[in-house]
């Protein structure tokens, strides 16, 4: 990964003391994320951070997507694990497992890459032992009928909220030193509203679903869809902007 900008977020996250999750690809085979060389150190840093305190998730097994099928959370077309055969899923997971096991490495909760698993991923996930899910698009954590605990992850950017339980998910292999500025005043501006994963987990872990949850996720989805369609258009929109304002310095 972009170890630079990293150990930058990690100073920053341990000067304010804040606990964050990680997301640990077991077997990294996807050419996007190889931005920088590989450390010999890897797993020592993150057996350290599970050690502090740090939430680490199995974030696939290979971060590869074989399938176009988007999943329960339906926000991307393309998936490791959706449209796959159960025992397919099965032994990928499994894999991955064993990786964070033989680095003395435990999965505190499972986030899947591009947000995309299906009903199998989950069967799987509880079969192996993981009963936490950091995705999804309710306002509130809640624990399902299969006895699954989800922990919503809705933002990529801190946004001012006034209710509920909001991750924010961030991919810092491209951040630029603004990027990491912007992070930095985000967490001076929010730090006493920010909780560990361990934290929200222990606090909601009887709360069941309920109407509200669905008709939370519906709306939240539906305002990402929306940004999604717009963001082209606004981006039009000020490319014509800064065009006319060009023409009129002109004259």
């Amino acid at each position: 990964m972009n170890w630079t900008i990293w150990e930058k977020i990690e100073s920053e996250l341990s000067r304010r003391g804040i606990k964050p999750i990680l997301a640990v690809v077991p077997d990294n085979q996807d050419a996007k994320l190889m931005v920088g060389e590989a450390r010999e150190n890897f797993w020592e840093c993150v057996r350290r951070w599970q050690h502090i305190g740090w939430t680490i998730g199995l974030h696939g097994y290979q971060h590869r997507y074989v399938t176009q099928q988007s999943g329960i959370v339906g926000l991307n077309a393309r998936s490791e694990f959706a449209g796959l055969l159960a025992l397919e899923q099965e032994n990928k997971l499994r894999q991955g497992l064993a990786i964070f096991e033989r680095e003395r490495v435990h999965a505190d909760t499972w986030i899947a890459p591009a947000h995309s698993f299906d009903l199998a991923t989950l069967q799987s996930l509880r079969l192996l032992g993981i009963r936490v899910i950091s995705d999804g698009f309710h306002v509130l954590p809640y624990v399902d009928a299969d006895g699954m605990q989800w922990v919503p992850q809705q933002l990529w950017q801190f946004v001012l909220k006034s209710y509920g339980v909001w991750t924010i998910c961030y991919h810092h292999n491209s951040w630029s030193s603004a990027d990491l500025d912007q992070f930095r005043m985000d967490l001076d501006r929010y730090a006493k509203q920010i909780s560990s994963m361990q934290q929200i987990v222990e606090q909601y872990q009887h709360r069941q679903m309920g109407l509200l949850d669905v008709l939370a996720w519906r709306i939240t989805f539906g305002e990402i869809q929306l940004r999604g369609a717009l963001g082209p258009i606004k981006t039009r929109l000020m490319a014509l902007i800064k065009r006319t304002s060009k023409t009129i310095s002109a004259q």
